[in-house]
């Protein structure tokens, strides 16, 4: 791994630990063992490494929605895997890392939006299509509604995660939550049985492991 992504990965989860706006560049360097010098050497300045990582996050996570768009069996199972891989990145993120990337670093966060509001948007709006062709959505859905509603939903969980978490749960475990809501919601007949298949066999691969 070249020295440039070293430290990217290692700033990525010390920000997930404690927040963008408390860690600084010293505080990188204390952790990776090296140099400030040398961390200069590679960014310019703390905007810098935050705005790359922030652009590799959300490159990585279109891969990844695209690879679960691909592989899923159906909508309902493209959920379950979002769920299931999203549990994963939220379960030890610090949920103040989106109050400091709106109010400290702005470019960044004006990536994360244009991504939210773009891609984002367009991916719950290309389920939901899917689930209703596929005959698991409700087929009187208004999807163009319903995907700006999940949307709305998604943000005001980080927008306001002191209200919904309380200091008791995670924002995996809202979003969790809020997840199975919303597909609760949007399924038929058939896919709310195809959600309690999905349920059960999660609850057996658990026993087992």
């Amino acid at each position: 791994m070249e020295v440039r992504e070293y430290i990217i990965e290692e700033a990525d989860r010390l920000f997930c630990q404690y927040g963008f706006k408390s860690v600084t560049m010293d505080d990188i360097a204390r952790h990776l063992g090296m140099s400030k010098k040398t961390i200069y050497q590679n960014f310019s300045d703390k905007n810098e490494l935050v705005n790359l990582l922030i652009k590799e996050k959300l490159d990585f996570q279109k891969c990844s929605n695209e690879i679960w768009s691909h592989n899923a069996l159906n909508a309902v199972d493209e959920i379950f895997m979002s769920m299931e891989n999203g549990t994963e990145i939220l379960s030890n993120m610090n949920p103040k890392l989106f109050y400091d990337l709106q109010k400290y670093y702005p470019k960044a966060f004006q990536m994360f939006h244009e991504h939210k509001n773009k891609f984002i948007l367009t991916h719950i709006y290309d389920n939901l299509a899917r689930g209703v062709e596929e005959d698991l959505y409700r087929s009187d859905l208004n999807i163009d509604i319903i995907a700006r509603l999940r949307l709305e939903q998604i943000e005001l969980i980080f927008n306001h995660h002191d209200h919904f978490t309380q200091n008791r749960y995670t924002l995996a475990q809202v979003m969790m939550e809020i997840t199975e809501h919303f597909l609760y919601g949007v399924c038929n007949k058939k896919g709310l049985a195809l959600i309690e298949e999905y349920k059960a066999e999660e609850l057996a691969k658990k026993a087992l492991s």
